[in-house]
């Protein structure tokens, strides 16, 4: 086995432990903001819901994972692995220093972005898949205004249907109601980002073999057990600076309003997920619960931190690929 291989196995598990550390939290954020669940329950619910999403969605189908794989061209051998070894890393760097400073970031966009970034320096422009780079700014433009219009809509439904419901019975319903509405959330994070980062360790085996993934590309069952459990492994480390973002310091939330943005958020990462769109789990969410401030009272919104959030999203893709190139480049020197 190569070192480019080992660096490169090493620096897939390493992204998918940071996703579950860095990305998941968004899932169970609301859940916490609420008190629907302590902190300590909610990171539990989301490890277990995320390795059970990953694991399911990508036997039933991966059509993510293969958007992902197809992103950009990396060639074979040495030059492909040290590339994508690269890219990798360069996720990792940014998603730290995203935590760092307490800024929910998409891996997901980091991830394209980076793979990007490195396939451009082991080769050129050419490299660069035009057709699954637009399903993702496809995905990021519906995730985003649809995430925001089901939860302003889920709202004012909730608070419609509701309105007349005494307070404490209420409570209680929507305090079980958004512990199951969270799971699905934490479920189809999983889905999602599971399938991305299986996808990347995928192409990686294959770029061993001298082969390039195509639509019927199948995730080998280990493959799905190893990623699923690392995955869980890093939402179980927690991330209490995302959950205090997302779910506290943004807007406050009462439980009906958690139920609402946890709703919305999961019917849309269930459509994308089937439509086969990479998305981000941080956009949709973030999203969601805007909607549902704004559905409240555009005044109890914290628009700077919604604005700080969204120059970090901007600043992704940019910074990411410039990370992949230089880094791709080094490794190239010392792998290749």
């Amino acid at each position: 086995m190569s070192l480019a291989l080992l660096v490169m196995i090493f620096c897939v598990l390493g992204v998918i432990f940071v996703n579950g550390w860095t990305d998941a939290p968004n899932a169970i954020a609301t859940v916490v903001g609420t008190r629907a669940l302590r902190p300590g329950a909610a990171v539990a619910m989301a490890a277990v819901c995320n390795l059970l999403g990953a694991a399911a969605v990508t036997a039933i189908g991966a059509k993510v994972a293969f958007t992902i794989e197809s992103i950009a061209h990396f060639g074979s051998g040495k030059t492909a692995l040290a590339a994508l070894a690269a890219a990798l890393l360069s996720i990792i760097g940014w998603a730290a220093l995203a935590w760092r400073f307490g800024i929910p970031t998409s891996e997901s966009h980091a991830l394209v972005a980076g793979l990007t970034g490195a396939a451009m320096a082991a080769s050129n422009l050419d490299a660069v898949n035009a057709g699954a780079w637009g399903m993702v700014l496809l995905g990021l433009a519906v995730s985003t205004l649809l995430g925001f219009g089901l939860g302003f809509a889920a709202a004012r439904l909730v608070e419609r249907l509701c309105y007349s419901l005494p307070r404490r019975p209420a409570g209680r319903f929507f305090s079980a109601a958004q512990i199951l509405t969270g799971a699905a959330t934490a479920f189809l994070h999983g889905a999602q980002d599971g399938q991305k980062f299986m996808g990347v360790c995928v192409l990686g085996l294959l770029l061993v073999k001298g082969q390039t993934p195509g639509p019927d590309t199948v995730i080998p069952v280990g493959v799905v057990a190893v990623c699923s459990l690392v995955m869980a492994l890093g939402t179980s480390a927690g991330g209490g600076r995302i959950i205090k973002a997302v779910g506290m310091e943004m807007v406050q939330l009462e439980k009906h309003q958690g139920f609402a943005a946890d709703l919305a958020a999961s019917a849309c990462l269930l459509l994308c997920t089937l439509a086969g769109a990479p998305v981000s789990t941080t956009h949709t969410k973030t999203a969601a619960v805007l909607g549902v401030g704004t559905a409240r009272r555009v005044s109890l919104v914290n628009w700077r931190m919604a604005g700080e959030m969204a120059a970090a999203w901007v600043c992704t893709f940019p910074a990411c690929g410039l990370m992949g190139y230089l880094l791709s480049k080094l490794f190239l020197l010392l792998f290749a």
